[in-house]
Parts: C-alpha cells; structure tokens; sequence
C-alpha cells in the first residue's frame, strides 16, 4: 500500500512501552526546510509516495515542522560504554523516533529523524546536525546496504535554512533515517544500572519479537536474545573487516540489536591497508582501530550479557555460566564467517590446509606495501581469469607491484587445483570485491561543494555512481581511484 499525497501512517509499538523507556516529544521545527534527495527506491519499499517526500508538505514533514494527529514522537532512553567508560544516562540527544512503517514484505521499521532538535538527553547541545555528517550518513549507509551489509538506511536529507554552530557557523540539515530499530546494547545497559528488572525483561521480549521472533517462544529469551545478538554481530563485523570499512566509534550505544551498523560518524573506508588505522578525530589510543573491532564487538557484547544476567537465570552463579558461555562463542563465529568472506573474495571453494598460511601471507605482502586494500581484492578477480575479465579488468587502474608476483604463483597454482570454472570463479569474485567504494576524500570532497558553495552535484553523483559498486567502467575512473597525497584524509570527526 502506498501512501500517496498524504502524511504517512504510522505505527508506534515502542511507544507503547512503559513511559521509562522514552521522554515523548515533538521535532523542533526549523526556519526553512528544503529538499536535498529523497530516496525514491527505499520510498517505494517502505510504501511511501517519494513525489510526496519531495514536496513542500513532505519536506516539511521530513524536517519535524509538521507532526501528523495521530504521531507519537518520542527520543529513546539508553546507557553505553563510550571508549571503554559507563555512562548511566545517554539517550537520543538530536534524535527524534516518529513512528514505525513497514518494508513490502512485512518487517518492521522505525522511522528517525536525526537532527530534529534538543532532547531531555541533549547533555547542552543544540540537537542539531551540521549538513556534513547528513551527507555523510546518507552516502555511506546506502553504500554499505548495496553492497550486501546490514546497514540503518537513508530516506531523505532536507536542510533547515539554520546555521548549526561548531566549530565555525555551518548549514543545518535533517537526516530521515530508517532501521530494523534503534534499540542498542546500551538500551538494555540503562536499565541493569537501574536494577531494573521489569524493564529488562519487557525489553527482552519485545526485541526478540521484532528480531528474533522465531526464538521468542523458547524457554530462556534472555539466553535466546543474547545468543541471536552474538550471531548477528560476528556476522557484521567480518562484513566491515572484508571491506575495510572503519566503524571510529564502536561504544555500546552504537551497537544495534538487529545486526545493522548505525552512526556514521567518523566512520571511513581505508585506502592503504593499515591494520592499526584510525580515522575518529577523538580515538588518540587507537581503541577502534580496524584490526581493533572483532574484539571490541566481543567486549561489547559480554557488556550485554553482563546487562541480561538479572534475566538470564534466577542463580545469579548459574545465570554468569550461561552468559560466559555464549559469549565464547563470538570468536570461532566471527572467525568462520570472516574465513568464508576471504574464501569468496580469493575464489577458494574448497578449504585446503595452506590457506590460512595464503591468506596471512597476503595480508602481510598489502601491508609492507601499503596497496590500496579496495582494488588489490578486485584486480585479485581480474587475474583469476585473465583471458576473460575482459572489460572488467582494472589493471590500467591499478596494477600490483613486482613484489607481490611470488604470492600470485602461489594462488595460481592454488584456484588451478579446484574442480571450478574459472569464468565461474571470476563471477563470484567479482561479486565479492566491489570497485567503488565511498572513498574519503570524495565524500570530503562532496560534503565541501555542498557546505561552502551550496552545490550538491558531487554528492548526488556520488550517491548515483555508488548504487552499482561492482561494475567497471573505464570513464568513471575518478570515483574508482586512490587519494592523492594531497587528497588523502586521515582524521573525521561525528559532528555532534
């Protein structure tokens, strides 16, 4: 069903907790919404008319100054570690939940509006967003939905026609966000500080219902949620390795129950291959370091099972057992996905016992020789049928080094000894290691246009060329190459 011409119709199932879950309130609104991009694919998904969004009335509606009767806007309460510290008390601080819609085949979202104005956990803030971090958000979360990785999505960007003041008077936007929900590790962390018991346990169900609902009805939920939350996390997290995607800020608050990545703050995706790269602005000991976050994830989710022992099992020693034990399976499952992720971007079918030495000896060769992590996966699925890449093949775009010639013989010889077609394999492999990537300094470069000069080209370019990551074309080299030295970015920041 399409809602056409009309503000949506929502549904509000978090709201109909207990009001400790939430501080009910309305966007603030703004002195002059505009439209900046509507995603008209995710619109048609969710059953939301984009011509509508793109309007007067829906942009409006996008940047909080209208509120439909039957709204029931809300910012949530949660807790985090926030670089490995507690704080009892974060919540939605410029972030405001109007309500859930439905994808097309049923599942539940919330519909968020980032940016919308000062909260009761707005810590001094003004609840605003500069236009930076909206751009940034939307490019880069739609980039990692395309390319196959559980991701919060972008509805629509608007400005406000307000200066946001940071570090100098910037443009004001609003970002539209979708998600499976917004609920986090943090969200359980608020109320185990609290003892809250009730709390926990209403929480337990009604995520299990909207994420697991297949384990909703097992005789421990908590143990089932715990468990669900670990498999969906090393799921992810081998996702952003095997791109070399850089989360910056992995605290608990960040983390979503669903599997899906939130906050695109300081995120980046890295050039060079570094295994100790940083790109958050505020991360001085490399705590979210890129080789840093399949362990954090494990950190991060004992925090959760430490916050679900109160529900786990009513002997607290008993209940401590169940959690350390779910818990110490995230490594053998991060490790296996992870594996099979690598298998697929070298064409390996079959597990060999040399591959694990293969694989490492690869990784060390990309980092003594600092090659660009992106386009040595991809010109790898040039070379594994040569003959037949043709015009797929990146190698005018970049070719490897001499040095890495003794490691190619090896593989070679390795993918020559499986019963695959290597036109096959090459498929596969190209599916597995995308050419284009939201490179740094092209979102800078977008994100630049459109703060200092009002042009909003390089973005929507970028946004259009991302939509299709996997297929080469030689006049889009631009969007496909490297930073120069004088374009490489080495710091972002989360513009709060």
């Amino acid at each position: 069903m399409t809602h056409s011409g009309a503000t949506p119709a929502l549904e509000h199932s978090f709201a109909d907790l207990p009001e400790r879950f939430y501080r009910a309130l309305a966007p603030t609104p703004v002195a002059a919404p505009g439209p900046i991009r509507v995603n008209r694919a995710l619109a048609k998904s969710l059953g939301l008319d984009a011509d509508w969004l793109a309007s007067e009335a829906g942009t409006a509606w996008l940047a909080g100054n209208t509120v439909a009767p039957n709204s029931r806007p809300l910012a949530a309460a949660y807790a985090g570690h926030q670089f490995g510290s507690f704080n009892p008390q974060l919540g939605d601080g410029r972030a405001i939940l109007l309500g859930e819609l439905h994808w097309d085949d049923g599942r539940r979202m919330d519909l968020q509006l980032k940016g919308a104005g000062r909260t009761a956990w707005s810590r001094g803030g003004d609840g605003r967003s500069p236009l930076g971090p909206v751009l940034r958000e939307y490019i880069v979360s739609e980039a990692m939905a395309t390319l196959g990785v559980p991701s919060t999505r972008a509805l629509a960007a608007v400005s406000t026609g307000e200066p946001v003041f940071r570090e100098r008077s910037l443009p004001g936007a609003v970002l539209a966000r979708v998600a499976a929900s917004h609920l986090r590790i943090g969200s359980f962390e608020f109320f185990a500080a609290r003892k809250d018991k009730e709390a926990l346990e209403i929480l337990v169900r009604y995520t299990l219902e909207r994420h697991y609902p297949e384990q909703a009805e097992g005789e421990n939920p908590a143990l089932a949620l715990l468990e669900s939350a670990i498999r969906s996390q090393a799921s992810l997290i081998s996702r952003w390795q095997l791109l070399g995607f850089i989360h910056g800020v992995m605290n608990t608050d960040n983390m979503l129950l669903s599997g899906e990545t939130i906050d695109y703050g300081p995120c980046a995706f890295m050039d060079a291959f570094n295994p100790d790269t940083v790109f958050s602005s505020i991360d001085h000991a490399g705590r979210y370091a890129y080789r840093n976050q399949p362990g954090i994830a494990h950190w991060n989710l004992a925090c959760l099972a430490q916050a679900l022992v109160p529900v786990l099992h009513e002997d607290t020693e008993q209940a401590v057992a169940l959690a350390q034990a779910a818990v110490d399976t995230y490594g053998d499952q991060f490790l296996e996905a992870h594996t099979e992720g690598l298998k697929a971007k070298l064409g390996l079918a079959e597990d060999r016992p040399e591959d694990a030495a293969l694989i490492e000896d690869l990784y060390t060769l990309m980092a003594n020789e600092a090659v660009d992590f992106t386009l040595t996966f991809r010109r790898l699925a040039d070379l594994a049928s040569p003959d037949t890449a043709g015009n797929q093949d990146c190698s005018e775009l970049y070719p490897l080094p001499p040095s890495f010639d003794p490691w190619l013989a090896r593989w070679r010889q390795r993918i020559a000894a499986e019963p695959v077609d290597s036109q096959e394999r090459q498929a596969a492999m190209y599916r597995a290691s995308p050419i284009f990537i939201p490179r740094n300094h092209l979102v800078e470069a977008a994100i630049a246009a459109a703060t200092d000069r009002g042009d909003f080209a390089p973005f929507h370019a970028l946004v259009d060329r991302l939509a299709d990551p996997w297929t080469w074309r030689p006049e889009d080299r631009d969007f496909a190459l490297p930073p120069a030295p004088e374009q490489q970015v080495h710091q972002t920041f989360c513009g709060t």
